[in-house]
């Protein structure tokens, strides 16, 4: 497989799916319906999931694919495929709150090793280089046209003033707890996958997530992440988080920059 080319087409794909969100976002009104686990769905999310796929498939027709809106449809599959999520944050979305991103990532062996996450409505991108490295593309971000890329790196963690950022959405209490071991002088709250980009940019130093998530949620920011020097491990075991998976469901895990020490479970 191409990288080079994988990173044109995860790019160019991500913002053109963004622009449709966006459509549908700055509309008076869309509908929201509810899928068979009662999660919500929107025109948006199945309007970008098409739009991603048809591309992805033109372009790698020969490649494995799993998105979130065609879960159901999707047999076992192999170790090595793209895995997208159209619109990561729907609840984020339909309140209006900004914090959705749009999700594509490429697992090879069972670890995602490249990956955009983009929030149009925060007009932040995120991506892997062909070799694994993570920047965020500044400017317009015009799908045909590559902007200025600064390249991105965890923060060097002070474990007497860490800074943790928890989701909007689905902060357990499980999650509270888990973060009331450290040594805590700041939080954040951010909705997605934005969570991973912003310890990816050292914005924050450790994202524990002690809840349900699917591998379509976290593959695009672990790869950001992990480009840029920071971690996922599973939260019982401290190992690597892998994709693969059956059915796709991910164990409760830590996002963090490494340099501090991890509490066990």
């Amino acid at each position: 497989m191409n990288k080079s080319e994988i990173y044109t087409v995860i790019r160019k794909l991500a913002i053109e799916a963004g622009e449709k969100i966006m459509d549908i976002y700055d509309a008076d009104d869309f509908e929201v319906k509810s899928k068979s686990d009662e999660s919500p769905v929107t025109i948006a999310d199945e309007t970008a999931d098409a739009h991603i796929s048809a591309g992805l498939r033109a372009a790698f027709p020969e490649a494995a694919l799993v998105t979130e809106e065609q879960s159901a449809t999707h047999a076992e599959t192999s170790n090595t495929f793209f895995i997208v999520d159209p619109l990561d944050g729907t609840k984020e979305f339909i309140h209006r709150r900004g914090d959705f991103t749009v999700n594509i990532a490429y697992v090879e062996d069972g670890t995602p090793t490249m990956g955009v996450v983009y929030a149009p409505a925060k007009k932040r991108l995120f991506i892997t280089d062909a070799v694994g490295v993570s920047h965020e593309e500044m400017g317009d971000h015009d799908a045909n046209a590559i902007g200025e890329m600064q390249r991105i790196s965890v923060s060097t963690p002070d474990e007497n003033a860490l800074i943790v950022v928890a989701s909007k959405s689905h902060l357990t209490q499980e999650t509270k707890d888990y973060i009331a071991k450290y040594n805590v002088k700041d939080s954040a709250s951010a909705g997605s996958s934005l969570k991973f980009c912003l310890v990816a940019t050292g914005e924050a130093d450790i994202y524990p997530r002690v809840g349900r998530t699917m591998e379509w949620d976290t593959a695009a920011g672990q790869a950001v992440l992990q480009g840029a020097g920071g971690r996922v491990v599973r939260f019982d075991t401290h190992e690597p988080l892998t994709y693969g998976k059956p059915i796709f469901e991910n164990p409760y895990f830590i996002a963090y920059a490494p340099g501090m020490t991890l509490q066990k479970a």
